[in-house]
């Protein structure tokens, strides 16, 4: 069986994200049906066990983008922990997004990837050409 790729991982990983927080909107209408207006229990019985998934569906699909993309382990924590307060895996996803975390393989995110061009230049001036010898 062949692996996905980490564009296919990436978007489901996204797709995984704004599923995950409209389950979380879903579950606390249910929650507040249930609980505050006393009126019926079925929204929490059914969006518990969707949200339920979801949720275990982002942090596993987090723990793949964690190896393919070798984040930092803080990243994979924040990943991880975004899950568990409501609306925050789209928060994560935008952040990740902006600082290049979910890129395309062997990418490198986009402030490591400046650090390397920069020390590059550093080494190897413009205009100059480095001879093997």
């Amino acid at each position: 069986m062949k692996a996905p790729s980490t564009t296919a991982v990436v978007r489901i990983f996204r797709m995984l994200a704004l599923a995950e927080a409209f389950s979380w909107a879903a579950l606390l209408a249910g929650m507040y049906f249930k609980w505050i207006a006393k009126t019926t229990e079925l929204g929490v019985e059914i969006a518990g066990p969707i949200h339920g998934a979801l949720f275990i569906g982002y942090g596993l699909t987090a723990l793949v983008l964690w190896r393919l993309q070798r984040w930092p382990f803080l990243v994979a924590l924040f990943a991880g922990f975004s899950a568990v307060l409501p609306f925050a895996t789209v928060l994560f996803e935008r952040w990740a997004e902006s600082r290049g975390y979910l890129t395309a393989a062997g990418a490198a995110p986009a402030g490591r990837q400046a650090a390397a061009e920069e020390e590059r230049s550093v080494r190897e001036p413009a205009g100059e050409e480095t001879a093997d010898v």
